[in-house]
């Protein structure tokens, strides 16, 4: 598989301009120390001063052009979650599933830990409204998903909760819908029941677009995830850099959840005092 050529915008924010400079230069020099990708170039911009802001009102850019495996260049969006990612190379490649399910298991692991310290990422709008997804589809059909629409038929086990079981399986059935799933099986077996609560397995067999793939398991931190077919999926740069800029959006996300509940309280102390 060629090599991925990408550029990170990777962005500094920060209330004292002391320490985003020296947040910046560690970056920096991590990025110079890469060992597991090629960093062709590193530039740094200015910090820019924004007087309106009162907790982040220094900022700063650093563009990097990187060149790597799609596997190293995953770990890297993940390790330095850029706020924007572009592609500059190849215009469309080919993984193979075996790939695929490496780079899955890498996504899982990562985010699976950061889930377990900032919380979840998995959050939907009311979906008492949306009708039961059709399950189950014939083989003709599902090889029409995959040659016609490019889809990926692939096992998806989670780990969840909820109020019972049924709770369970319809709220993640209808979870996986509204994500761009077709659900071919699904099967909910509980594995504990206590605080008025049932704690479960979910596994589903679904096909999907690859960005889709790469989102829910960014979101759901499988327990176990296998590729069933094709063998090769084919990959569009466009596709690639959507799935890499919501993969560090995710990231982002995350770790920023401390920072941004700090803003808003401080938002909140604020409106309290000028009323």
């Amino acid at each position: 598989m060629a090599d991925i050529g990408v550029i990170f915008y990777i962005e500094g924010l920060g209330n004292d301009r002391k320490a985003l400079e020296r947040a910046i230069e560690q970056v920096v020099k991590e990025l110079k120390e890469e060992t597991a990708i090629d960093v062709k170039r590193v530039n740094t911009e200015d910090i820019i001063e924004n007087q309106e802001e009162d907790l982040l009102r220094y900022s700063a850019m650093v563009e990097v052009e990187l060149e790597g495996s799609l596997r190293d260049v995953v770990d890297a969006t993940m390790k330095y979650s850029p706020v924007v990612v572009e592609v500059l190379k190849p215009g469309r490649l080919e993984i193979t599933a075996k790939e695929l399910m490496k780079i899955l298991g890498d996504v899982s692991l990562f985010m699976g830990k950061l889930m377990d310290q900032f919380g979840g990422l998995a959050a939907y709008p009311p979906l008492d409204q949306l009708p039961k997804p059709k399950i189950g589809y014939t083989e003709d059909e599902i090889e029409e998903f995959i040659v016609d629409e490019r889809n990926i038929r692939y096992q998806f086990v989670i780990e969840t909760y909820g109020k019972d079981k049924e709770t369970v399986e319809e709220t993640i059935m209808k979870a996986f819908y509204l994500e761009g799933c077709k659900i071919n099986k699904f099967v909910v077996q509980v594995q504990e029941e206590r605080e008025d609560k049932v704690y479960a397995l979910v596994a589903a067999e679904l096909l999907s677009s690859f960005e889709t793939l790469m989102q829910l398991t960014a979101k759901y931190a499988p327990v176990a995830i296998s590729i069933l077919e094709p063998e090769i999926i084919d990959v569009t740069a466009s596709e690639l850099q959507n799935v890499l800029t919501d993969l560090a959006g995710f990231v982002h996300e995350l770790v920023h959840r401390p920072l941004k509940k700090r803003l808003i309280e401080h938002d909140t102390i604020k409106f309290e005092i000028s009323k």
